[in-house]
């Protein structure tokens, strides 16, 4: 896993890649937190779609609310990269849509357009 840390004026980005899935459950989510908050003192991270199991997009698991979930709980903004247009389930469209509304976190398409709304004062 990789960690780039991006330095704005409200606090450091982390941007996470890797080649392989790194959210698989609960506990990967809260250890790549931790991580984050270790290596690159930031509490904003932007994540590739592909990084995640393809349970969390199935919203009949709980694992995407669970995770989230752990996000707010520990304070940490969280931007979800990638193209979700290939998931043909409307719950999911309806959940992204109500937290692209929110102020932590986001399904967004671009890394330039996760950095902007993370660096956002709220």
């Amino acid at each position: 896993m990789s960690i780039t840390k991006i330095e704005t004026s409200i606090g450091n980005i982390a941007i996470v890649k890797d080649s392989q899935i790194i959210i698989q459950d609960v506990q990967s989510a809260l250890d790549l937190m931790a991580t984050v908050q270790y290596e690159a003192d930031s509490n904003r991270i932007i994540v590739h779609k592909s990084l995640f199991s393809e349970q969390f997009f199935d919203l009949k698991t709980r694992l995407a609310g669970e995770v989230l979930q752990k996000f707010i709980n520990y304070y940490m903004k969280v931007a979800i990269i990638g193209d979700f247009s290939v998931y043909s389930s409307q719950s999911l469209k309806d959940f992204i849509y109500e937290c692209n509304k929110g102020n932590d976190i986001f399904f967004l398409p671009t890394e330039e357009e996760a950095i902007e709304r993370l660096s956002r004062r709220k």
